[in-house]
Order: structure tokens, then sequence, then C-alpha cells
């Protein structure tokens, strides 16, 4: 009995189409996209032993970072941060953006969490002011600056509003000083700091009577 010898047809593959599409999918799975390019849950900060180590490690997860941000700058991956116009004022921009992912749940449930934030931000501040590294003094001061707008949306205040405030009352104070010292024949050039700091605690304390 003669067995029958069976070949089976090899699809011919394309190599490089198919190590494009899976080139494709791991920048995808990498990414934290699915195939739509939507942001997929995902814990950001997994156990140590999962992290991958190593300088090489470090500038593929900068690069899938990178990679993120920039497709959300453009507009190519919904997140909930889109349509806040990044020409806004800064403070009322920061505030929109608090706004909203306070909306998500992604904020702090009592005003002590915050104040605690402020601290940190602050003694992070007098370190880098400390070190004398400019870039980290800048960075520190953006941070402890966006803490701030977080309070004041934790507390119902337009933190622009209360900057403008502040300063219009900054400008009534500076101007009484001028006022009074060309009463008494004086520019400010002329005048010093001991004598500047005795007539502004004299017009905080004439709007507080006036206030009274």
């Amino acid at each position: 009995m003669t067995r029958k010898k069976t070949t089976k047809r090899i699809k011919s593959v394309n190599p490089v189409r198919n190590s494009s599409g899976a080139l494709a999918a791991l920048s995808r799975k990498r990414s934290g996209l699915n195939p739509a390019g939507i942001i997929l849950k995902c814990n950001p900060h997994p156990p140590r032993s999962r992290r991958p180590r190593g300088p090489l490690a470090r500038r593929e997860q900068r690069s899938i970072i990178s990679n993120g941000v920039n497709r959300l700058h453009h507009g190519k991956t919904r997140s909930l941060l889109n349509g806040i116009p990044e020409d806004l004022p800064s403070l009322t921009r920061a505030d929109r953006i608090t706004r909203r992912v306070s909306s998500a749940g992604f904020d702090w449930p009592h005003l002590a969490g915050i104040l605690k934030k402020m601290d940190e931000e602050r003694k992070e501040l007098r370190e880098a002011l400390s070190s004398g590294d400019r870039k980290k003094m800048r960075e520190e001061i953006g941070d402890l600056l966006f803490v701030l707008v977080n309070l004041a949306r934790f507390l119902k205040i337009d933190p622009e509003d209360a900057l403008r405030r502040t300063i219009e009352k900054f400008i009534s104070r500076f101007h009484y000083i001028e006022i009074s010292l060309r009463k008494r024949g004086k520019s400010i050039d002329q005048s010093n700091l001991s004598e500047m700091d005795f007539l502004w605690e004299e017009a905080k304390g004439k709007v507080n009577a006036d206030n009274g």
C-alpha cells in the first residue's frame, strides 16, 4: 500500500509589512494606547520588580512619555484636558486645568492636604534657593504657584481676581508713599527704605481705618 504524500501550500509572508505592523502594535502597547489611539487606564507606577532598569530602559521610558505628551499636545489623543486654550493667562489656565481634573476625582479630599502640599513646595523652594540652581528655582516657584491656584479653587476664590486685587492694593499704597514724599519736598530717589517702609505701614493703617 502506497502512502500518499500531502503537501501544504505555504503562504508567502511579507517580512517588511509584518514587522512594521508588529512594531506599530508594540508601540501602541508601550505607550498605553489601544488601536484607536485612546488612553487606557493603567498603573503609572508599577512594582519595582517589573520596572525596566538601566540607562537604555530609562531612555525608552522618557521616549514613551514624550511621545504621549506630544500626541496630547497636538490633539491626536483624547484627553480630559483637551479644549482648554493655551493662550489664557497662566493663573486662569491653571485654575481651569485643576477644576477639570477635580471633576474626575483627581483632587485632595480635604483642605489639610493642600496645605501640607504647600508646605512641601515651600521646603523644596528653600532647598533650590540654597543650591543656587536657577532652573530648579524656577521649577519650584512654578510648583508653589500651582498649589496656590489649587488652594484658591478649593476655597472658591478666583486666583486671577485675587492677584488683580493685590496688585491694585500695592499700587494704591505705593502712590501714598509718592504723594507723602512730595509733601515733604522729596522724590523716591531722595528717600530711603526706612522712610518708605514707615509710609507703607502708614498707608496700610489709613486704609484699614477707612474700611473700619
